[in-house]
């Protein structure tokens, strides 16, 4: 492994990088530890950019930013290339530490696995328009992501390449063969049981969301890559990265961004909306309406952003979309709908479905 030193440069270095291609939510970077991490796998990022028809020069290692449809494109694109059902597993395992982003540096170098996860799950936004949540319980913590901006599914090579990664970084900083207490899935299972093979627990297909959940007891896990120096340069240039991003930001796209995240078979009031952003719910329904908008129009956008992405996956039912969404009565989610589309959510799905179909 590097020492500090070296890791300091490379954080300073991707740092100074990152402040000048920061853009807006839906644009970011792809990481270099993925087209690094293609080797691992057999593919090359031209071959791969090829695949998926974007321009070879979103590899060039420096500029150019992907949108989130733009990096499922290049995901779907690694598994037409590769048929081998683990290929989001081992790319994610072969990613070598030197090509880490700095917030995954912060991670890998905390001081237990709970540390680390916060710190992967805070910082994420700062890699890519992705969220991370942990729910932790007394007798499991659970984690799952979601892409705020997607209006389809998540390519699975992407969810299991999250997933793996959750594991290998608790792995990596504990120097033993962690296992996760069960994986969650919502496609059929495959012909090989690589999931259960490398995740080392039992997994359930067919499940109503994708998510992976951990031992308790693991959280407390010490980590033997623990460096207390390198923590302390990192965090405050991580935090000033995160702040600048909010602060360039309007905090209607905030709201949004949260509403997203946190619309999942709930309603979020804005006093929670406020809480996630650090100040009252005064000063949030101030600044909303200063920015010429209400709560409930946040709300109601954010949820006809999420709704073509649900819809988009033949997998979830649309009674499911409903509570997803936060309705309790689907009869209101279906008012809305017809509001939103002029049309019901079924015929949405079958016109969507069958514009996919010919476009394929």
């Amino acid at each position: 492994m590097a020492s500090s030193s070296t890791h300091a440069k490379q954080i300073m270095h991707s740092l100074l990088h990152f402040r000048v291609t920061l853009s807006t939510q839906d644009k970011f970077k792809i990481p270099n530890a993925f087209w690094a991490g293609l080797k691992a796998v057999g593919l090359t990022p031209g071959a791969v950019l090829r695949q998926s028809k974007l321009p070879l020069t979103l590899y060039d290692g420096e500029k150019n930013l992907v949108s989130t449809a733009q990096s499922f494109a290049i995901w779907r694109a690694v598994g037409e290339l590769n048929d081998d059902p683990a290929t989001g597993l081992k790319l994610a395992r072969g990613i070598e530490v030197e090509h880490y982003h700095p917030a995954t540096l912060a991670a890998l170098h905390a001081r237990t696995y709970r540390d680390a996860l916060s710190r992967m799950a805070r910082y994420k936004q700062l890699c890519c328009a992705e969220e991370m949540r942990l729910t932790e319980g007394k007798s499991e913590c659970v984690i799952d992501f979601s892409w705020p901006f997607a209006k389809e599914p998540t390519p699975a090579l992407l969810t299991d390449a999250a997933f793996a990664f959750v594991v290998e970084l608790g792995r990596r900083g504990t120097k033993t063969k962690l296992q996760a207490k069960r994986i969650e899935l919502k496609r059929a299972p495959g012909p090989a049981q690589h999931h259960e093979a490398f995740f080392m627990c039992p997994v359930k297909y067919r499940a109503r969301r994708d998510a992976i959940m951990l031992q308790p007891a693991d959280l407390d896990l010490p980590f033997v890559t623990h460096n207390a120096e390198l923590i302390e340069m990192l965090t405050p240039l991580l935090d000033r990265q995160l702040a600048g991003r909010k602060t360039q930001e309007k905090i209607v796209d905030q709201v949004k961004w949260i509403l997203k995240r946190l619309l999942s078979g709930s309603r979020p009031d804005i006093v929670l909306v406020a809480k996630e952003l650090g100040m009252s719910g005064r000063t949030l329904q101030r600044r909303i309406t200063d920015e010429g908008a209400t709560f409930r129009q946040l709300l109601n956008e954010a949820r006809q952003e999420l709704v073509r992405q649900y819809l988009s996956d033949p997998s979830i039912e649309i009674n499911e979309t409903a509570f997803l969404l936060g309705y309790e009565d689907p009869n209101s989610f279906y008012r809305a709908f017809r509001t939103w589309e002029g049309t019901t959510p079924a015929n949405w799905r079958s016109t969507h479905q069958a514009a996919m179909a010919q476009r394929n």
